[in-house]
């Protein structure tokens, strides 16, 4: 355990805050109100960790989920008590369910408020009920209203977050954030049985070792405790071919040697279906057992030979090694594994061709257009890192070359992709964000607050007029119209850049000026035609309905 300030000078607040940082933040996201003004009072003066606020609170939970998953490291989230937090719900959900480290700090009432027999405005139905919400959707949770006590609540909480890879919750009395306290410790990780290690490691290399067609499957845990460079440098001593999962698109992109694709079951590319699927030995590292991920599989994975690495355990066909963290397995595997020779292993099939070299002509665009413009793009500029919300936007980030990518792949909540892009802008990287229309409904607007911050990202929004990703499953229901909002029309009056464009040649000069334009943000709106789908969604589609059909009775 270790202290970096001996504290006798530290509030609550101080100390909560430069904890945060000591344990890998290096930013917040959040609203102020009521509740939780003192300390948001605090995190202005005390320049401690800086601060970005946003106008809705599900924003600021997907910006500080994005900034988790760009620096492998926390993100933090601060809201008011009740009407605030439970804005947040939502967007602390989908980080549980995919794994991403945000921590909650949520501004609560002060102990004689609590005592004084009236009922509190936000109050819910009790005043532990916002705590209890939390409970379901986080990994560790911390309620400060002992000073005494509070540097050691804040320390056990933010390992739980750093050591699982899962959001927590620290609630934060009013009154309490001026009290005195100490500083908070940085806790020893948990230790894990070094026997039992060595016995993993060995069982999934000789496993690997007597494999003809062996693989490994990568999905966001890879990248949540920053060890792509090292899954990569196993991949290639091993001679084993990697694959990421829908979840994890994006991974590994600075190892394009390594990397078959993207498995999508029967969406995807044809040889790397086969790959998974027909492999003899599957070492599973981080992969979240999802539909997203699996769904499509036309045959499952055997579990006798697969090797399964995730929250802290692993499994070895029908054996389990229970606290064993993937970084120290990665790291193991990669000490102990030795270079293969001839190789009982497959040679990696041929990259995927992404579609490239767009003609810059004036037919109208498509969906899958948009991915070879960004392709082209990325070929003349240089890539960037990448956020999308679900729907088309997602499915057509798919034929993009394997970019850094954020995105809700598996918990599937609409309104990601803009806040998103602004947490990862306020890392210091300039993300392209690939969003819908009917999800910039939802949280387009926070576009609005990167002229105060000098933010800019370059958007592409997907506009058909459509909820489109419904359509395409129930084609019949009327309800999935949507009208035109000229969204183009009200980027200047939020202080950025907007254009409308209909034509590829349009689309490719949009897309070489938003690069060059600097300072505010640029949003690109690509007119679409209804009913048109980029070339993976027309393939998921399909094997969806395939495997329904697969699934159905008789």
């Amino acid at each position: 355990m270790t202290g970096k300030r001996a504290g006798s000078n530290l509030t609550l607040a101080t100390s909560l805050l430069q904890g945060l940082k000591d344990h890998g933040a290096r930013e917040l996201f959040g609203i102020p109100g009521d509740f939780v003004l003192p300390l948001f009072k605090v995190i202005e003066e005390s320049g401690i960790l800086p601060h970005y606020t946003l106008s809705h609170e599900p924003g600021v939970g997907f910006a500080a989920d994005a900034a988790a998953r760009y620096h492998s490291g926390i993100g933090v989230a601060v809201v008011t008590y009740g009407a605030g937090a439970f804005n947040l719900v939502n967007a602390v959900a989908g980080a549980y369910a995919e794994r991403s480290p945000v921590v909650v700090i949520a501004g609560a009432p002060g102990a004689g408020e609590r005592a004084s027999g009236y009922l509190l405005h936000h109050q819910a139905r009790t005043i532990d009920t916002q705590c209890a919400v939390f409970r379901e959707i986080t990994c560790d949770q911390a309620v400060l209203n002992d000073p005494a006590r509070a540097p050691l609540e804040i320390a056990r909480v933010l390992r739980s977050a750093r050591e699982r890879s899962l959001p927590v919750y620290i609630e934060v009395p009013r009154d309490m954030v001026g009290a005195k306290t100490g500083a908070v410790p940085v806790l020893e990780r948990r230790a894990h049985d070094a026997d039992a290690l060595a016995e993993c490691t060995d069982e999934i290399l000789e496993k690997l070792s007597q494999a003809s067609s062996p693989v490994i499957i990568v999905d966001v845990e890879i990248r949540r405790f920053g060890l792509e460079d090292q899954v990569a440098a196993l991949a290639r001593k091993l001679n084993i071919p990697v694959v990421t999962t829908f979840m994890g698109r994006g991974l590994l992109s600075a190892s394009p040697d390594v990397v078959a694709g993207t498995y999508l079951g029967a969406a995807g590319e044809a040889e790397v279906t086969r790959l998974v699927e027909d492999a003899d030995a599957a070492l599973l590292l981080g992969v979240i057992l999802s539909d997203t991920n699996f769904a499509l599989s036309r045959r499952r994975i055997d579990p006798r030979h697969a090797m399964l690495a995730i929250d802290r355990e692993v499994r070895v066909g029908h054996h389990a090694y229970p606290n064993l963290p993937i970084d120290a397995l990665v790291e193991a595997l990669l000490a102990r594994a030795k270079p293969a020779t001839g190789r009982a292993g497959r040679v990696r099939p041929p990259a995927p061709a992404y579609p490239r070299n767009m003609p810059a002509d004036d037919k109208p665009c498509a969906p899958s257009d948009i991915a070879t413009a960004v392709n082209d793009l990325f070929d003349r500029h240089g890539p960037m890192p990448m956020t999308a919300d679900v729907g088309d936007c997602l499915f057509t980030a798919m034929e993009i070359e394997n970019t850094e990518l954020a995105a809700p792949g598996y918990y599937a909540g609409m309104g990601f992709g803009v806040p998103a892009g602004i947490g990862v802008a306020a890392t210091g990287r300039r993300p392209l964000i690939l969003v819908g229309d009917g999800a910039f409904q939802m949280t387009g607007w926070e576009l609005g607050n990167c002229r105060r911050y000098r933010l800019d990202p370059i958007v592409v929004l997907f506009n058909n007029r459509s909820w489109e990703m419904l359509r395409v499953f129930q084609p019949e229901s009327a309800f999935n119209d949507l009208d035109d909002w000229q969204f183009a029309a009200l980027a200047t009056s939020l202080g950025g850049h907007g254009e409308r464009v209909t034509t590829r040649n349009q689309l490719k000069q949009a897309l070489d000026a938003a690069v060059a334009r600097r300072g505010v943000f640029s949003l690109i709106e690509v007119m679409l035609p209804r009913g048109a789908t980029s070339k993976t969604l027309a393939r998921f589609v399909q094997g969806f309905k395939e495997a329904r059909a697969r699934q159905a009775p008789g």
